[in-house]
């Protein structure tokens, strides 16, 4: 990459790659180097400030690829670009106006050159040195009044703030998204305010993008006054559901007429804010907030003709917020429902219990997973862990159902496990919707001379794991029978094993050691390893860290466990 006659100080140096790295350390601006194919290969450290990126990022990165942009953020096309075309050519550029793409996902303006260089072992690359340019230098360059920008620009900003913003059902990840697109495309500020559900006013979100710098500012968030119901001011009346407003500093600098006027104020003196457009946020049924776009370090105001574009953006915020409003009230019934599905476990003497329940990802969906544990007509006590086919309502009312039915199979039969599984099942078929399910049913004994036993029949389920005292850990494998609602008739077998002192059961649904990406021989393994390495672990630190090292992490199931420990000799 080096041109005849060029001259470069990284040259003069005639040294290794370490000479590089020392001369970008001195320059007092941002910096990196480039081997000959434009692939980063050293930085310095204001250079990786300006660009919110560690150093690590950076470093065998293509400079292109990472970095450049156009004004809009958008990728710049390979041969096209400027600031490459100077990489590759070997030649010093003069100093030139451009934009980088920002770890943080901001842009900044900078102004750069480059300068080539060839090591002491031959090897040639560039240097780039470049700053911060200024808002308003920014500004002047990309005509940043929105009313500049032309149709096919403005239905690409807002076909990017739909995707982003609709792609996720996080309020808060939702308004960060947001600040990304408009900041500092459009603005220096963003400012969100939200209607509760009680009426009360949040100033929710609030970021500010300049000096290539991207901040979220939660010391301007908080709580604010009630919406006042006759003021003209420009956020009453967007939280009133009035049209979009224009705003100055000189329209909250008079005597306030509410609450609200006066933390606008203190907003306005806060951030330098000089022009701003306000406007609500609207849902399908209702005003949900308000939007507010400031400009304070840029020359262009806003004008008459960006009303419309806000509106647009402000009816996609609204949109995306009205889904996660309307998620998070699934996840709220879903969790009520769930917890009132599941029972709390019976107290029994020297015996440890302890139950865990994880949700899908997804937790808007009721699972159809389920345990229980419940005394019995002799003295005894029944044990049982299930999974209904499904993800939905009909999945968890199937689980209550089977769950009722095992309970009064259980108590009103003094049958082995094995005969109260048949039973169910046959139930199952004539009395529910349930097509298909999973369950482990037993019986927990106690003996003073024997010691606890357990009598136990699986229906197609993973099988439970025993873990003695030693970390010993097996699968009690020795019966293994048909899922529920096969409708296969006979009887089904059941096993029983004498439970060592201080030895652990646990059962579990297929959540805890399915992975969509490997065996599920894999999961079991996994499974047994913890289990045995976790042996004295407290029972409840025993249930939370194997669910902590064993679940996959691409798993998108429910979880349930069953685990108890029995006393010592």
């Amino acid at each position: 990459m080096t041109h005849p006659g060029t001259e470069n100080p990284a040259h003069s140096a005639s040294a290794g790659p370490g000479v590089v790295t020392g001369l970008l350390d001195a320059v007092d601006a941002g910096a990196y180097a480039v081997d000959d194919q434009g692939v980063i290969v050293a930085v310095n450290p204001r250079g990786s400030g300006l660009l919110a990126r560690p150093a690590d990022d950076l470093i065998g990165a293509d400079a292109h690829d990472l970095l450049h942009r156009d004004a809009h953020g958008k990728p710049m096309d390979r041969e096209r670009c400027p600031m490459r075309r100077a990489m590759l050519t070997g030649r010093t550029a003069p100093e030139q106006a451009g934009w980088y793409a920002r770890g943080d996902g901001s842009l900044i303006a900078v102004s750069w050159l480059v300068t080539p260089f060839r090591d002491s072992h031959g090897r040639t690359g560039a240097l780039v040195i470049f700053h911060a340019r200024s808002a308003a230098e920014a500004d002047r360059e990309r005509g940043l009044a929105t009313a500049s920008l032309s149709e096919l620009e403005r239905l690409a900003l807002l076909a990017e703030t739909t995707s982003r913003l609709t792609s996720t059902l996080d309020p808060d990840q939702a308004l960060r998204r947001l600040a990304h697109i408009v900041l500092p495309r459009l603005a220096d500020w963003l400012v969100v305010d939200l209607l509760a559900e009680n009426d009360e006013v949040w100033r929710s979100f609030v970021a500010h993008a300049g000096d290539g710098a991207f901040t979220e500012r939660a010391d301007l968030c908080g709580p604010l006054p009630p919406v006042p119901p006759e003021s003209p001011r420009p956020l009453s009346k967007a939280l009133r559901g009035a049209a979009t407003t224009l705003a100055t500093e000189e329209t909250y600098a008079g005597e306030p007429d509410s609450g609200l006027a006066v933390e606008q104020q203190r907003l306005f003196a806060a951030t330098g804010i000089r022009s701003a457009v306000i406007g609500p946020i609207r849902g399908p049924r209702e005003v949900l907030g308000a939007l507010t776009l400031g400009r304070a370090e840029r020359d262009v105001p806003f004008t008459e003709d960006d009303i419309a574009l806000l509106d647009d953006i402000a009816l996609r915020t609204g949109i995306s917020l009205e889904n996660a409003r309307l998620y998070q009230r699934q996840v709220r019934v879903a969790e009520t429902m769930q917890h009132h599905l599941l029972p709390r476990l019976p107290r029994v003497a020297g015996l440890e219990t302890t139950a865990r329940y994880v949700s899908a990802p997804d937790a808007s969906q009721v699972g159809g997973d389920w345990y229980d544990m419940f005394p019995l007509h002799d003295g005894s006590f029944g044990l049982a862990i299930g999974d209904v086919a499904g993800h939905d309502l009909d999945a968890a009312a199937g689980m209550a159902q089977l769950r009722n039915m095992l309970r009064a199979h259980a108590w009103t039969h003094q049958a082995t496990p094995g005969s109260i599984m048949r039973r169910l099942d046959e139930t199952a078929v004539h009395l529910t919707d349930v097509t298909m399910a999973t369950a482990v049913f037993g019986r927990l004994d106690h003996d003073a001379a024997t010691g606890w036993r357990l009598r136990w029949t699986n229906a197609g389920h993973p099988p439970p794991l025993l873990v003695d005292d030693v970390g010993r850990a097996r699968f009690l494998t020795e019966v293994h029978g048909l899922l529920l609602g096969t409708r296969a008739s006979g009887e089904r077998p059941d096993a029983n094993i004498s439970l060592p002192p201080r030895s652990t059961v646990l059962l579990y649904t297929d959540g805890l050691v399915e992975d969509p990406h490997a065996h599920l021989d894999e999961g079991l393994e996994r499974l047994r390893r913890h289990a045995a390495a976790l042996a004295h672990r407290p029972l409840d630190a025993f249930c939370d860290l194997v669910l902590e090292r064993v679940r996959p992490a691409a798993n998108d199931d429910d979880v349930a466990m069953l685990a108890l420990r029995v006393p010592g000799a």
